[in-house]
């Protein structure tokens, strides 16, 4: 017996599906998978009255039972199987009043499936706007189910919906539309319920119509209802859409009851401004213009936060070594501990001041057309439509956004999407990309305005989404994929950005850096420590003598920096950093550097907190702490120049646009791809773009 009653969220994409999700469950919410199946099932818990809790169920949006993607058929495993835990005891079929037509097919067949359901009618004010009202109370009497007005985004009406929900899960009422069966539809429904003990007539006959895609009846299950629809020559295909064909006929009968125009339709104003935002060459132009504006704005306004910190670190550090006398722990505590944490909060700011303005763009309904605009652009590179989304959700990060290639028919494509998906800078990006560009694009203006670091940044980004594009035509050669795909999107009125949501997502963002990320570096920073400070046999003291021998002459300052020098390339860490060097020398980078790109395997951020900590080992203590001043002051012991000249600085950069260099990452297409075939193909095409490109750059800047 289930310990509270599930009530399942269903609706059309688009619908306001999830703001409902947000108003009724809060901050009660944990996200996971359904059992068996990678696609992500949120989960909240909703208080109803003093005494009832219940547990919300926010199902894959989709626009009927019949699904065209994997996470769509989580929809039809749900509610075809009544012995599936995560069955719900009623439903709440979200509905775009705007678009009523299309949304009520959904909804019939819910209902018709035997589930307790309640219509809410969200987006009233949409409607409105269009001239249309619509007679929710006449509507609720000719379904025999109760019909809530809302508008989930602002919270109106959710205290109805609760005492709503309350209600129906006393009485269990349903709505059953008998329409759609004829005689044999009818003796099939009759034979399969008897030979599967269901008391639903529809529910027996999406057992027949579409047994291939309810994986819990097993292959012998399958194969006696393949057997059944033998039989009768059923064609499951003819049948979904005469039945679709017979639903509509039903809803455009019922609409015209309680449907009525109000007045001349206006032009409302998303028409009004998509007609600029969506135009074939000013829709891109100003598009580019938001991203300068965006990357502009994160070097300009980030600049003064992140300074503060990373001299905070360096005051910190350099008082605690003054105050506590020399000591393994206390090197641990400042060049390991601090050092690492110095590398991940410096980029708090940026982070922050990104996402802030990705989810401005979200709420507001832009983010919505630039989806569109780049749905135009990418199929002229022969992928899929419906790729836009997770390329374009992977600037913030690759895992969900490999994730949500589910909604892609076509095995083929997706795959190809998953593929090329890493390519786009992620905001683990962020923090490389604007440490290296610190040090080597000059802080100053192009015709008086324009940050030439934050058109570096731009640059950068630009570089990898059409890295992706390419890789995806490609790939589409190598696959022979000639399936055509498409895209179809339903987009949202323009809003103002509800502050409190932007505020919430940039906490969560910073939060999930700080304590994902962070945790990440820091573990890493102090194995560093121990590598770094430590190393075989007694080779480490026969270095100090060979040094302090060697230079009779030196300062107490000199000498000390020598030997922190010389013990940290004769330590466990700079061995490694030997071995590796030959490989990485032909792209400008020493041994240093190798030990940072080996640990950036984990995540790419921790490169910034492991060059901290080996240039802050390997320091004089004399110099200036902050990690902009180490990596800018470092010299390479063999050329004597900057070890991050302008040549090896770009570079590094060129090689993070393209290297994989994610563990996370690799996990995700592991799971999605079922295999380790591809995510080891992946690894190595990025991994050998990344090499060959970064040396390239080298070369030439050399």
């Amino acid at each position: 017996m289930k310990e509270k009653k599930i009530i399942a969220l269903l609706g059309n994409p688009n619908a306001g599906k999830s703001s409902l999700f947000n108003q009724l469950t809060g901050l009660r919410q944990k996200i996971g998978n359904f059992p068996g199946v990678t696609v992500d099932k949120k989960v909240g818990f909703c208080r109803l009255d003093a005494k009832t809790d219940i547990e919300i169920l926010d199902l894959p949006g989709t626009y009927s039972i019949y699904p065209n993607s994997l996470d769509e058929q989580v929809v039809l495993e749900v509610l075809a199987n009544p012995q599936n835990p995560e069955y719900p005891d009623l439903a709440v079929v979200v509905a775009d009043a705007s678009n009523l037509k299309r949304n009520m097919l959904l909804f019939e067949q819910v209902s018709d499936l035997g589930i307790p359901t309640i219509l809410a009618l969200n987006m009233l004010d949409v409607a409105e706007e269009m001239g249309l009202s619509i007679n929710s109370g006449k509507l609720s009497k000719i379904l025999g189910v109760p019909v809530v007005e809302l508008n989930a985004r602002e919270g109106i009406g959710i205290e109805g919906l609760k005492y709503t929900i309350l209600n129906q899960l006393d009485l269990k009422k349903t709505h059953i539309n008998p329409t759609i069966f004829d005689n044999t539809s009818e003796t099939i429904a009759s034979e399969v319920r008897k030979k599967y003990n269901i008391s639903n007539r529809y529910l027996a006959l999406q057992y027949a119509a579409q047994s291939h895609k309810m994986t819990f009846l097993g292959d012998a299950a399958q194969k006696d209802l393949q057997a059944i629809i033998e039989k009768y020559d059923f064609n499951p295909d003819s049948f979904q859409s005469s039945e679709t064909i017979s639903r509509y006929h039903d809803i455009s009968d019922t609409l015209t009851q309680v449907v009525h125009e109000t007045g001349i339709k206006k032009e409302t104003i998303s028409e009004k401004l998509d007609k600029i935002l969506l135009h074939r060459i000013w829709g891109y132009a100003i598009f580019l213009g938001i991203l300068f504006l965006i990357f502009q704005s994160v070097f300009s306004f980030a600049e003064y936060p992140m300074d503060l910190i990373d001299q905070s670190v360096a005051s910190l550090n350099d008082w605690l070594k003054s105050v506590l006398p020399e000591s393994a722990l206390v090197s641990l505590l400042t060049d390991g501990l601090i050092a690492g944490i110095g590398g991940v909060i410096i980029f708090i700011p940026q982070i922050a001041f990104l996402f802030a303005f990705i989810s401005i763009l979200e709420e507001s309904g832009y983010m919505a057309r630039v989806v569109v605009l780049m749905d135009k652009l990418i199929r002229r590179f022969g992928m899929s439509g419906k790729s836009v989304v997770p390329l374009i959700s992977s600037m913030a990060c690759a895992v969900p956004a490999i994730m949500s290639a589910r909604t892609i028919g076509s095995w083929k494509d997706r795959l190809i999407t998953i593929m090329v998906t890493p390519l786009m800078s992620c905001s683990a990006r962020l923090p490389i990309y604007t440490i290296l560009i610190a040090l080597v694009v000059p802080d100053s203006k192009v015709l008086g305005i324009f940050n030439m670091q934050g058109i570096a940044l731009m640059g950068l980004y630009l570089l990898g989404f059409f890295s992706a594009l390419i890789a995806g035509w490609l790939m589409k050669l190598i696959l022979k994929s000639k399936e055509r795909s498409y895209f179809i999107m339903e987009l949202p009125t323009y809003k103002m950005p509800r502050w409190k949501q932007v505020g919430f997502m940039i906490l969560e963002k910073v939060k999930t850096f700080v304590f994902e990320a962070g945790k990440v570096i820091v573990a890493i920073s102090i194995v560093l420590w121990v590598l770094a400070s430590y190393g075989p046999g007694n080779e480490m003291d026969e270095a100090e003598k060979q040094v302090t021998r060697t230079n009779p002459t030196a300062t107490k300052e000199e000498l000390a920096s020598k030997i922190a020098s010389v013990k940290l390339e004769h330590s466990y860490a700079g061995h490694f950093g030997k071995f590796i060097e030959p490989v990485i020398e032909p792209l400008g980078y020493d041994w240093k550097i190798g030990i940072a790109l080996i640990t950036s395997f984990a995540a790419r951020e921790v490169f910034v907190g492991t060059v901290s900590t080996i240039y802050s080992i390997g320091a004089d203590p004399e110099d200036e702490t902050t990690i902009k001043q180490r990596l800018r002051n470092e010299i390479n012991a063999q050329t004597g120049k900057p070890t991050f000249s302008v040549a090896t600085s770009f570079s590094l950069l060129i090689f993070y646009v393209f290297a994989m260099m994610c563990m996370s990452t690799i996990a995700t297409v592991y799971r999605e791809t079922k295999g380790w075939k591809w995510p080891v193909i992946q690894l190595a095409y990025m991994s050998v773009l990344a090499y060959v490109a970064a040396f390239m750059v080298y070369q030439f800047l050399k």
